[in-house]
């Protein structure tokens, strides 16, 4: 089934545990984007992750809609029949949903994914995160435990943040200081909560430096070192070697280097998208530039249709996107991984 279903979906992140390599998670804000994106995907022979965002719900559902459920579940819809014929398998997730979004956007998205369990059929979503990053840790924890349950109803896996992404995503903001960086601490007090996979399976957002934003290598000082330390800190404690499945968030920017300790220390999964909004955007703009005669009925003339027929430049920025979806595949090592 070309969308995961919740035991390939286990198997894709186990997979990439055992082999120390991670998924890209590309953020998708329409069927152009969700094409481009499948497409990198199956260039790459990787399986992989789309996600949305709840700005990129509203968006989907029609910009004077901003239905931000319903937009949602149309990108996930128009995937599940897109997936079929690129021969790759791609789970589908929501991303960054904040304390005051969650009755309005993952809650409900979940209480349907229930229904559609107990109705024998799986989950449109296979996981969905919550960012907690702008409450107290007890308070992240304790919402935390909650959405656990739920996901357990619903079949889906559970991501969630602990620490803080710097920067700004979706009108949330975080300022680029000392709180960036998860302690052994933290990790201890979110096993100590949610367990070490007993109470359901979550990914953990361990934060060592990460910015949302456009930054050139160097400009964001990462320590991807701080995450061995508290796999090790923590698995001491419990028993358990490398017991967090880690996301890695904020990557633009980030160094060869960096990214390659980070997946050595145990992530698995990691978002991308400021860098794909470029490569889909870039191609565009040189379309327009080259065919402004063309795209433009100037001086009363009629312009060219082929050249302003949105599937033309359509074309070249899914091209746009896929080449850099295949870009990060090979950076972490996804690429040539797919699952039979």
């Amino acid at each position: 089934m070309p969308i995961a279903t919740p035991e390939s979906y286990n198997e894709m992140l186990d997979r990439a545990k055992a082999g120390k390599f991670a998924y890209p998670a590309i953020n998708i804000t329409s069927s152009q984007t969700v094409t481009a994106a499948i497409r990198g995907f199956a260039e790459a022979e990787s399986d992989g992750i789309i996600q949305v965002s709840v700005g990129g719900g509203e968006y989907a559902s029609g910009s004077t809609i901003k239905d931000r459920v319903t937009g949602t579940r149309a990108l996930a819809a128009y995937a599940h029949e897109v997936a079929k014929n690129y021969g790759v398998t791609i789970a589908l997730h929501t991303d960054h949903c904040v304390k005051e979004n969650l009755d309005s956007w993952v809650k409900p998205l979940l209480a349907m994914e229930a229904e559609e369990v107990a109705a024998g059929k799986n989950p449109m979503f296979q996981s969905h995160m919550y960012d907690g990053s702008t409450v107290p840790l007890e308070e992240n924890l304790v919402i935390s435990e909650e959405l656990l349950e739920l996901s357990q109803k619903a079949r889906t896996i559970l991501e969630i943040e602990v620490g803080v992404v710097g920067g700004e995503e979706d009108g949330h903001e975080a300022e680029i200081n000392e709180k960036l960086y998860t302690t052994p601490e933290d990790g201890l007090a979110t096993v100590r909560a949610l367990g070490a996979g007993e109470k359901g399976r979550y990914l953990t957002a361990l934060t060592f430096g990460n910015v949302h934003g456009v930054y050139k290598p160097g400009a964001v000082k990462l320590r991807p070192e701080i995450l061995g330390e508290i796999q090790r800190v923590v698995g001491q404690e419990i028993g358990k070697d490398m017991p967090f499945d880690l996301v890695f968030h904020g990557g633009s920017g980030s160094t060869a280097e960096e990214i390659a300790l980070a997946v050595d220390n145990g992530v698995i999964k990691m978002n991308v998208d400021t860098d794909t909004q470029y490569a889909f955007t870039r191609p565009v703009v040189e379309h327009m530039f080259k065919n402004y005669d063309g795209v433009l009925k100037i001086d009363g003339d009629v312009g060219n249709k082929k050249a302003y027929d949105p599937r033309a430049w359509g074309k070249a920025a899914e091209a746009g996107m896929a080449a850099r979806v295949v870009e990060a595949c090979q950076q972490l090592r996804s690429a040539g991984t797919k699952m039979a």
